[in-house]
């Protein structure tokens, strides 16, 4: 029984295909294309891309072990292009000419600028392949195509997203495939998946099973005749309609291979083993390296020369085992390739990885420059020669570092860390000691987002500095417990203030070091965060007077920020100023990306919205071109969507938002998004949702409630009491404000104090006279605060319309002072809710016309961001008004407006006296709507129109909350 070979026709997937041509039609845009293994994506790209009038250019993500590769698809595709129009041809689709930023991708472009790269090299690489794509694109439509995504290292994983979220006009169209039967919950490409697919130009698109008509057409195909009756039944239920299933299970009798084991590996085999022998040997041999390996690598670990290793692997390609790919070979799926090597044993196993191993040693050319190391660690820890395995692994790290890859440098150093004790001269060979070796894995995993495991690192360097024999290295203990406390803020535990502390004491004052200033503006830095404010300062202040007298823009940098936080002013731009000046001069991009958060804080802190969400964006964008998304440009996600809820873009808030929070953040990020996202849930009518955000976030306070932040804390505070308000729990939203009236003093007290204030006062309304003395707390804690900028002055003018009305004054005036506040800063919830207030306060007046202007501009506003309990409220009064809402004619039932208004109050059980007084109408009219109303809904009595309204739910209106 012969291999089946593949069917030349591309069956039952028109519509993937269709899919495809329109994105193309349409491009620039992406589609993110996924399915099981054996699925045929890579079958589906061929056909498109053979049918396409467009350049494709095609990369793939290599499997080498857990570790991945590094730009590994794009240095395929650069070097498939060069193959194309040249070096040359490069050049001239880049600016100036200048291909410096490609050789970290490709060696013909010359060596890398540096032996570690910035952050800006890394920007400048994702600029270039972006230009480059772009360019090409002028002389026609463009499609890229990066497969088996679910392979990608972290750094080709940014580049795309970058790549996917920068597309500008030019026809491009990026698809990337994936298997989706790899992606278990915590593999990194869900939350790329997840963040792509909200975008606009990005469609998802999944292959599934083939139907029985299509079993049916493909066993057709194969067979050249009409199935006997049975079998297409047969196959469909053995293969689960996975083509590839179809194609190992069907034999050229035209029988079903039941003789094959059940075993998908044995299924994937039966192919392989029905090749000649020496072609099986080579495929053994293949089958070490990745899904695709080059014809001269195979060779030299094979030991055949080239007419040798065509006639023998000719029949593997004529049986669709092996494909030809450019100047190499590809298993037709991967699955075949693991099944293959999985069947060696273990003698041959570890012999071939040491004949691959040997092979790029001796020939490093086998392979592209940037692949070569991380290709020898693989091969040689796969040999079982520790030695090797751990001189290539050191080297594959540097290499990652070089590249900004800093998850995949962890993942090197790590395995050198594991390969260590086995062997004996371990230091000599690397150059490094065992020390310095945990300190560049805790360095990479502090700029992983790694946290735990890098206080698993640093902790284990500083447990061998303190046992070192002789003099301890100080500077270095010192620098080891920074970076340990900095890591213990970021996941929440105890002793993060201990260890800065004791950094700062372990390096003297005198004479004064950058390395002191550096600890010093740390230890300033996260102490303010609890409420010693007062030794932030004088740690500040130390470092800028060590930081300035040495030169040191770093530690200066850190200063000034801290300083600027400790004692913060909305209305002077001055400081804010001298700390940008102080950051551009650092050249350090974590110290600029610090400078970006606290600018976009104090923007959106004035009130300035539009000005916050584009700094704070930006940053975030230059956080995933350092490498550094995971961690600061998460937390730059805060700043970017917190201005974005207020100006009312909610739903673009909520994607930077779950886009931040599918990056798995620390948690010291997640409570302020979880609020933010709990908040505008509540906005809009989702109680569910906001009591959901709010636990998770209440979880992550209990876990640092004495030293949480005043943005963190107060926020989730304010949030507790305004869904405990909205649920109609007045009392309850006061007991969770209470922190909020002892806690005094805190950074950043009267920005996150206002609004807590002004819902605790919406509280005291409801209650009424037994909540009088709450309200004088309320009243006496606001006075207190020192107000700045227009942000918090229309929090002030709202806190004191709102303590007016507890008293029971409808101030008017006051309502309409705040919503003028909140209409200058651009804020149309806040400015609804006033408008609601100050209509309520008009309607109390008489004054109808007024409040149903100020109805009518708020009804618009709720209606726009989606605020279905403001704007029920808001329909609610308008109903009051006498007149109806635009667009509003009539009503259920047949009732007219104000008809329908006196139902709602029928079914409260309010009397004909009570009606009047809420609509502001005489006794007897109210008794004449009453009769109108049992006559339209044909019941007898007030209490059966009343179980009527009831048993329709006509008035389910939840409250608002503050």
């Amino acid at each position: 029984m012969n291999a089946r070979a593949m069917s030349p026709v591309l069956i039952g997937r028109s519509a993937e295909l269709r899919q495809l041509r329109d994105a193309l039609g349409a491009a620039p845009g992406a589609v993110l294309l996924g399915g099981d293994a054996g699925l045929g994506k890579t079958r589906l790209i061929r056909e498109f891309s053979r049918n396409a009038d467009a350049r494709t250019l095609v990369g793939g993500c290599l499997e080498l072990g857990s570790d991945g590769l590094p730009f590994a698809p794009f240095t395929t595709v650069l070097r498939g292009l060069v193959r194309d129009i040249g070096i040359e041809g490069v050049a001239g689709l880049v600016p100036r000419g200048d291909t410096g930023a490609l050789a970290r991708l490709l060696p013909e472009f010359g060596e890398p600028e540096s032996d570690a790269a910035s952050g800006e090299e890394r920007a400048r690489l994702f600029e270039v392949v972006l230009t480059l794509l772009e360019r090409l694109a002028e002389r026609g439509p463009v499609v890229l195509v990066i497969e088996d995504a679910h392979w990608a290292d972290r750094s080709t994983r940014d580049l795309l997203a970058f790549l996917i979220r920068n597309l500008g006009s030019a026809p491009v169209l990026i698809v990337m495939t994936y298997r989706s039967d790899e992606l278990h919950r915590t593999h990194p490409l869900r939350q790329l998946l997840a963040g792509l697919e909200r975008l606009e130009r990005v469609r998802r698109t999944e292959i599934g099973r083939l139907a029985r008509a299509d079993v049916a057409a493909l066993v057709t195909e194969l067979l050249g005749h009409v199935p006997p009756p049975g079998l297409v039944e047969r196959i469909e239920a053995r293969s689960e309609g996975n083509p590839l299933f179809i194609e190992a299970l069907l034999d050229d009798d035209g029988t079903l291979a039941c003789e094959l084991p059940e075993s998908l590996r044995d299924l994937l085999l039966a192919g392989v083993q029905r090749l000649p022998e020496e072609t099986q040997d080579v495929l053994r041999d293949a089958s070490g390296g990745s899904t695709r390996i080059e014809h001269a690598l195979l060779a030299a670990v094979s030991g055949l020369d080239d007419a040798a290793l065509t006639r023998v692997l000719r029949p593997a390609v004529a049986a669709n085992v092996l494909v030809v790919d450019g100047d190499g070979y590809a298993f037709r799926h991967a699955l075949i390739r693991e099944a293959v090597h999985d069947d060696l044993l273990p003698g041959e196993y570890t012999r071939l990885h040491t004949r691959y191993a040997e092979a790029l040693e001796k020939e490093p050319g086998l392979v592209p420059a940037g692949r070569l190391w991380v290709e020898l660690s693989y091969h040689w820890t796969q040999a079982h020669d520790s030695t090797w395995a751990l001189v290539a692994s050191w080297r594959a790290a540097r290499e990652a570092r070089k590249a900004v890859a800093y998850a995949e440098c962890l993942a090197m150093l790590e395995r050198v860390l594991q390969l260590w004790d086995k062997v004996p001269d371990a230091a000599e060979r690397i150059g490094a000691d065992h020390v310095s070796v945990l300190e560049d894995a805790a360095n990479a995993a502090d700029l992983a987002g790694e946290f735990d495991r890098g206080i698993k690192l640093t902790t284990a360097a500083l447990k061998e500095v303190e046992a070192a024999a002789g003099e301890r290295d100080t500077a270095r203990w010192a620098a080891l417990l920074e970076q340990r406390g900095r890591m213990l803020y970021h996941v929440a535990r105890p002793g993060f203030v201990e260890d800065l502390r004791a950094a700062v004491d372990a390096l003297p004052a005198d004479p004064p070091t950058i390395l002191r200033a550096r600890a010093l503006s740390t230890l300033g830095n996260y102490v303010r965060i609890t409420t010693s404010i007062e030794e932030a300062r004088e740690a500040a202040l130390e470092s800028l007077s060590i930081a300035r007298a040495l030169g040191d823009p770093v530690a200066e940098t850190e200063a000034l920020i801290t300083l600027f936080c400790a004692d913060i002013d909305y209305d002077d731009e001055t400081r804010i100023a001298e700390v940008g000046d102080s950051a551009e001069r650092s050249g350090n991009h974590r110290v600029l990306l610090r400078y970006y958060v606290i600018r976009s804080h104090f923007l959106e802190g004035t009130g300035r919205h539009e000005e916050a969400a584009a700094v704070a964006g930006h940053g975030a964008e230059l956080a995933r071109q350092y490498g550094v998304g995971r961690t600061q440009g998460t937390f730059l996600s805060i700043n970017e969507a917190e201005p974005l809820v207020s100006l009312g873009r909610w739903d673009e808030a909520l994607a930077v938002m779950n886009h931040a929070m599918e990056q798995d953040p620390a948690i010291t990020t997640r409570t302020s998004l979880l609020v933010l996202l709990g908040w505008v849930a509540l906005a809009r009518g989702d109680i569910a949702t906001a009591k959901a955000q709010l636990a998770r976030s209440r979880e992550i306070m209990k876990l640092k409630l004495k030293w949480m932040k005043t943005q963190d804390y107060f926020s989730t505070l304010w949030l507790e009491a305004n869904i405990a308000f909205a649920e109609g729990r007045p009392e309850a939203a006061l007991a969770a404000l209470e922190p909020v009236l002892q806690h005094t003093g805190m950074p950043d007290d009267a920005r996150y104090a206002w609004p807590a204030l002004i819902v605790g006062a919406a509280a005291c309304g409801e209650i009424g006279g037994p909540a009088e003395d709450r309200l004088r707390r309320l009243e006496e804690r606001a006075a207190a605060l020192t107000t700045t900028g227009p942000l918090q002055h229309a929090h002030c003018l709202t806190f004191a319309a709102e303590l007016s009305r507890a008293r029971g004054i409808l101030d008017r005036a006051a309502w309409e002072e705040a919503a003028a506040a909140w209409e200058a800063l651009g804020n149309p919830y806040h400015r609804a809710r006033a408008l609601a207030r100050a209509a309520e306060a008009a309607l109390a007046a008489g004054d109808h016309e007024a409040a149903a202007a100020a109805l009518h501009t708020a009804a618009e506003l709720t209606d726009r961001l989606g605020a279905r309990p403001l704007a029920e409220r808001v329909a609610d009064l308008l109903r009051r008004t006498r007149m109806p809402r635009r667009g509003d004619a009539s009503a259920p039932l047949g009732l007219t407006p104000r008809e329908f208004e006196v139902l709602r109050l029928v079914a409260e059980g309010r009397s004909n006296r009570d009606i009047a007084e809420a609509l502001f109408i005489s006794v007897k009219t109210a008794s004449v709507h009453v009769s109108n109303i049992l006559g339209k809904l044909e019941v007898a009595s007030r209490g059966e129109a009343a179980a009527t309204a009831h048993r329709m739910a006509l008035f389910a209106t939840p409250k608002v909350g503050a």
